[in-house]
């Protein structure tokens, strides 16, 4: 396998997942490199100027709504001189992006996540000069857009990797992934891989690719679904991605969508680990209630034209699909408030018609009166307490449309946001909706969230007709109000919204928190609610032995997932409260918000990710940040900045966030095995070799103090020649840390997390993090995995898989100390020696001075794999004969052991 040239490439991909967009701009001129390789010969047919994607893989890995993408592209740059490049993604504004990377000749030039104040202190120059160099901007709707121009170096080939996270929102009774891909060539290895683990157990699944022919769709796209877990896979060749046979342009041009729902047969969905829980309210076969909804709807000077005409094709949509038992109103806002009745009337044919009539035939007037008419459409809808209590049982519910700000009456905002606080008194929901750019939203946002509703922004275009109708489907079938979400006080340490004003069909209210110790055998949920003529009551308790079993089955994902979805939700509604309360409140809510933005890694409003390494021409270096929902659009932008990586100040190879960083040195065992110690008081390196038998288990970390172990067992060649000695290879390693019960196997098919207990099992083509009790394991998928001990050190174990005609028979790890400065003094073992060389030798043979003893050492090379898990790098060192004998503590054999554990 080839692996990535040094840092001078770049890598071209797109990427989303909610909504992925390749697309490869490389700079005028002409390429004119030759290949040396089939694979390149057959690059350059494909290429755009020399510049072409080998590989961009999609891996989306769902656990019980919260999503996890990960996308890695490899771009190579086949010509003979430089190319500039541009990567264009969009990610869902609802999403964190959680990590970053451009790789290149084993050097990462990595995303470092800062609170925006130290950000901004670092690359002050930029902010002070006025100068932005920030990658993602608003775009769209309901994306964001990442850009970042690149230069791309003959010759060369990088990788990317950015990592994204979300929570997925129920909408029409489903959840949804939806994937545009536009990489403009072919590209050599594509891959969309959407795994999905719902322990309710998954009840529809499907997939679909607009721009693939219904015949060609069956054969590309795989998907299936089983009890609690569902596949996708797409995967087309070349071929298959080709818009003819003969042509070199790709037909992967569209949406590619994923929807899924997961069973409703219990109506409890509690799930806890980790002293974290997820509860997920969607009842099913619940009557729809009866409403009272009155519409709210601006008429000023400034909705002319296709607005107006837009709104009364949805009035009159949305008027024809109401039901007998709702009631309604119309109330208008101009210069004056005019009201259709006045007070609530049944959804009678007749009614219906005269509405109908009225929307049809009403004018637009000249100012924007906002706060009267909120206050008449609140005033009709309490009414109904005073008035007409026969309808006080349906889910009442105000809907307000309007394109600009207030100019008549009151408009000072803070006293409208009080006049409208004050009527509703949280009797129902505000749902604001703002038409077009020139509408203060964030205004908007703070009312509906003050009073229990949300705002939704309808974009000026062909299709704002159905936006608006698409909105009211989401509230037209109410089907409980006052849900109240209760969980034992002395449990619960924190917790997300757990009131919700209304609950409606086809959607999800979804609450998280956080359990205190010794309380998560005892915990329970309690749920009261009103519906259509009864009262809803429901107690969840805790499945202890299907909570062992998920475990079992998902491992320490499944911890991870529950834990961060409650961050998130946290986070999102922590930063959506400090925008309705006074400064002192919101600087406490905003110190929380960073404080855990900070801690799980997310870029948010409060953070930026700045990338190491990386510089344009005026030295700025690019970030990361949050766009808020008024940024400038892409077309507003300054001009355009591209950047390159130096060889200056590379970061080490990392593949996730959570990745400790690399150490210049490091001490390993890898190949035969050769064992490798760097000495960098004398800036050299010593090597020597154990000759032992097949099955012989060496411990090779072992820290008294703690307890904390590493052991690995030998294996050898498959062909092995009786009675001869062919090199030996690790194949198993045990890594334990008795003190929290933590053990971990690895062996080059598979990763196993507390074996001895049931513990959930990964296979190297995983990608995943794992955390418990102070320990975190970061598998690389197909690459390496690192282990990270809080207050120990980092390791990492890098998989070798055997190629055809290799002379090696089966595949192997290596195993490498990154970090042990944290371990303590006493530690020992095959890979940790307190080496202190007397001379320094020249001679290819030489006599060298260790501890006080004269040994005979020979030089020669060694591969260090620890940077480059794939091809390693050739490492000169002094091989020390006889298993090591001078070098390490004692004999070789005092450091075999009976178990792997």
């Amino acid at each position: 396998m080839d692996g990535a040239m040094g840092p001078r490439g770049l890598l071209l991909c797109m990427y989303l997942v909610s909504l992925l967009i390749l697309q490869a701009m490389p700079a005028l001129g002409s390429a004119t490199g030759r290949s040396k390789s089939s694979e390149k010969r057959q690059a350059v047919d494909t290429a755009v100027d020399g510049v072409f994607i080998r590989s961009l893989k999609v891996n989306c890995k769902v656990t019980s709504r919260f999503a996890h993408y990960v996308v890695t592209s490899q771009v190579v740059n086949t010509a003979n001189e430089a190319r500039e490049v541009a990567f264009d993604l969009e990610i869902p504004k609802t999403a964190f992006i959680s990590d970053f990377a451009v790789t290149a000749d084993g050097n990462a030039f990595i995303g470092d996540i800062k609170d925006k104040v130290t950000a901004w202190k670092q690359y002050r120059k930029a902010a002070i000069s006025g100068e932005n160099a920030g990658l993602v901007r608003a775009s769209g709707r309901t994306m964001e857009q990442f850009t970042i121009h690149l230069t791309v170096n003959p010759q060369s080939k990088v990788t990317f990797q950015l990592t994204y996270e979300e929570v997925l929102k129920r909408n029409h009774m489903q959840y949804e992934i939806v994937i545009k891909v536009k990489p403009k060539q072919l590209v050599h290895h594509f891959e969309i891989d959407v795994d999905i683990f719902e322990p309710q157990g998954i009840s529809k699944l499907d997939a679909q690719a607009s721009f693939l022919p219904k015949e060609l769709a069956a054969q590309t796209i795989k998907k299936s679904f089983s009890g609690k877990k569902g596949h996708v896979l797409f995967r087309p060749t070349v071929s298959q991605q080709q818009s003819c046979p003969t042509c070199s342009t790709s037909l992967l041009n569209g949406h590619f969508k994923v929807t899924y729902d997961v069973s409703r047969d219990k109506i409890c969905d509690l799930l806890v680990a980790n002293n974290h829980f997820a509860h997920f309210f969607a009842p099913q076969n619940l009557t729809n209630m009866n409403k009272n909804v009155v519409f709210v709807i601006d008429i000023s000077g400034s909705m002319r034209g296709q607005k107006v005409k837009q709104t009364k094709e949805a009035l009159l949509k949305i008027l024809g699909d109401m039901q007998p038992g709702d009631y309604f109103d119309l109330v208008l806002f101009g210069t004056r408030v005019q009201s259709w009745k006045g007070s609530l009337v049944q959804a009678s044919e007749a009614n219906l018609q005269a509405a109908q009539d009225f929307v049809r035939g009403f004018s637009l007037d000249e100012a924007t009166n906002l706060n009267g008419g909120l206050l008449r459409g609140i005033e009709i809808l309490n009414q109904v307490q005073e008035s007409l209590p026969e309808l006080s049982n349906h889910a009442s519910i105000l809907i307000m449309l309007t394109d600009g700000d207030p100019t008549e009456g009151v408009t000072d905002r803070s006293q409208i946001l009080k006049n409208v606080r004050n009527a509703i008194r949280g009797r129902f929901p505000l749902y604001n909706l703002g038409f077009g750019h020139n509408v203060d939203f964030n205004f908007l946002e703070v009312m509906s969230m003050e009073n229990n509703g949300r705002a939704q922004r309808i974009y000026e275009d062909h299709d704002a007709t159905q936006q608006l109708q698409g909105f009211y489907s989401q509230v037209a079938k109410p089907l409980l109000v006052d849900v109240d979400l209760q969980y034992p006080q002395d449990a619960v340490l924190a917790l997300t919204q757990n009131h919700h004003k209304q609950y409606y069909e086809g959607s999800e209210i979804v609450v998280a928190g956080r359990i205190a110790d010794n309380k998560q055998s005892s915990f329970k949920a309690d749920v009261q609610a009103h519906g259509e003529g009864q009262e809803f009551s429901i107690t969840c308790l805790v499945d202890e032995e299907e909570m062992k079993k998920l475990l079992r089955e998902r491992g320490h994902m499944l911890e991870n997932h529950v834990e961060r979805l409650w961050a998130y939700l946290t986070i999102q509604e922590l930063l959506a409260k400090r925008m309705k309360v006074d400064r002192e409140e919101r600087a406490n809510l905003s110190s929380q918000a960073l404080q855990m933005s900070l801690d799980y890694g997310f870029v948010t409003p409060l953070t930026s990710m700045s990338i190491r390494g990386m510089a344009d021409q005026d030295g700025l270096k690019p970030t990361i940040d949050k766009p808020s929902e008024d940024s400038p659009p892409l077309e507003m932008l300054g001009p355009r900045r591209t950047f390159v990586l130096s060889a200056l100040q590379p970061s080490p190879t990392h593949s996730s966030s959570n990745t400790q960083r690399l150490p210049d040195r490091v001490t390993g065992v890898d190949t035969d095995p050769h064992f490798i110690i760097h000495v960098p008081q004398k800036e050299d390196t010593l090597c020597f070799n154990i000759n032992e038998e097949p099955g012989v288990i060496l411990s090779l970390v072992q820290d008294p103090n703690t307890g904390f172990s590493v052991n690995g067992q030998l294996i050898g060649n498959k062909a092995r020649s009786p009675g001869q000695h062919d090199g030996t290879y690790f194949g198993r390693l045990g890594i334990a840390n008795p003190a929290t019960d933590f053990q971990l196997e690895v062996t080059p098919q598979n990763i196993t997390l507390n074996p001895g207990f049931g513990g959930p099992v990964f296979s190297w083509r995983d990608q995943a993090v794992l955390r418990q009790d102070g320990v975190v394991v970061t598998i690389n998928k197909k690459r390496n995995l690192v282990v990270s001990v809080d207050d120990g050190g980092t390791f990492e174990v890098v998989l070798h898989r055997v190629w055809k005609g290799s002379s090696v028979h089966q595949d192997f790890l290596g195993f490498y100390v990154l970090d042990s400065h944290r371990m303590s003094a006493r530690t020992h073992g095959l890979l940790v020696s307190d080496i202190h060389p007397g001379s320094d030798p020249t001679k290819p043979d030489a006599t060298m001075v260790v501890r006080n003893r004269r040994l005979t050492v020979t030089r020669g090379l060694q591969k260090d794999y620890s940077k480059d898990p794939w091809h390693g790098a050739e490492v000169s060192c002094w091989f020390i004969h006889n298993n090591g004998a001078g070098l390490i503590d004692g004999a070789y054999t005092d450091y075999i052991v009976p178990d792997i554990f």
